[in-house]
């Protein structure tokens, strides 16, 4: 087996629970959609509490190209313009049915997505929590999921750590980054989630802060204090300003991305307005109500919807 580089973040990943369900699952995707999945990422609450018949699995299919995922053109396209595409899925088992929503992501958006290079924080906000890899097909592959969930570990302590206290323990360091990372996009999710999120992950962030601390672009030193793990991080006047204007930017950007996507899987997702309807009273605990004349003519009326649902606070 090829070593890993020097400098790839090694640590106990989430293991993909290995049950009849699961497998169930990621045959039938596979079956589905060929050999152009590359690799099944697996992550969400389903993940945290193992059960996947009492909830909605979240993966990511990590697919070699769009062109050759979609057996038409627009569903590509619209992939390549706004990744990533979103569909949803129900698969019959002997324990119960598992329904699952997976969104299809390339290998190059992938790479650029939880690297330096990609400005907003859509992807290596989500890759640096934790992920297992329920499927991949083969040592390539493998390695190839790593390297872009360590460049998110990565990514997101760079752009995070200039808009924190120079100082402070490891739990407010991820609480705090992903409430940056929130605030950039239109969220249903209660605003306590991450902290929920950090909490149900301490182990993991302890783990990849301290592997990723002497790969950053500035020093950043972990220490532990008692039952606490504390980080130090010396970062300069011009980059903490630069970070302070930027972060801004990424909400209002995210904002705009979040309503394109969701117009987009008006066309792309069938049964999308049910989806987003489901998912905004899932995390919002608020009934949602798609009119009829949305459903007839969603271009004209889903705005209305939108600043509806946003004065209610079901959006933030």
């Amino acid at each position: 087996m090829p070593t890993a580089p020097e400098n790839e973040i090694i640590v106990p990943h989430p293991v993909a629970p290995d049950s009849p369900e699961l497998r169930a699952l990621l045959q039938a995707l596979r079956q589905a959609h060929g050999d152009s999945v590359n690799a099944i990422l697996f992550y969400g609450s389903c993940l945290r509490s193992g059960d996947l018949l009492n909830g909605l699995v979240d993966l990511y299919l990590v697919v070699d190209g769009y062109s050759a995922f979609y057996p038409g053109k627009l569903r590509a396209i619209a992939n390549w313009l706004l990744p990533p595409n979103v569909f949803y899925v129900e698969v019959p088992t002997t324990s119960g049915t598992v329904r699952a929503k997976y969104a299809v992501l390339s290998t190059t958006d992938l790479d650029n997505g939880t690297s330096r290079r990609w400005f907003h924080s859509y992807l290596w906000g989500r890759f640096c929590q934790p992920t297992a890899l329920a499927w991949h097909r083969d040592e390539t592959a493998r390695q190839h999921i790593n390297a872009c969930r360590d460049a998110a570990v990565r990514t997101f302590l760079e752009r995070v750590l200039p808009r924190l206290p120079e100082s402070g323990s490891l739990h407010d360091l991820w609480q705090q980054g992903l409430q940056l990372s929130y605030a950039a996009e239109l969220r249903a999710e209660q605003a306590g989630r991450p902290a929920e999120l950090a909490a149900a992950a301490t182990d993991y962030t302890v783990a990849v802060t301290r592997k990723a601390a002497n790969t950053l672009r500035f020093p950043l030193r972990i220490e532990v204090a008692g039952e606490t793990t504390h980080y130090q991080a010396t970062i300069g006047p011009i980059n903490r300003l630069v970070s302070r204007l930027s972060w801004p930017l990424r909400q209002l950007q995210g904002k705009i991305l979040s309503v394109l996507r969701l117009l987009k899987a008006l066309f792309t997702f069938e049964g999308g307005l049910d989806y987003i309807a489901w998912k905004l009273e899932r995390h919002s605990g608020q009934p949602v109500e798609i009119p009829e004349k949305v459903r007839r003519y969603p271009l004209i009326f889903i705005w209305g919807l939108f600043w509806q649902l946003y004065r209610r606070g079901i959006f933030r």
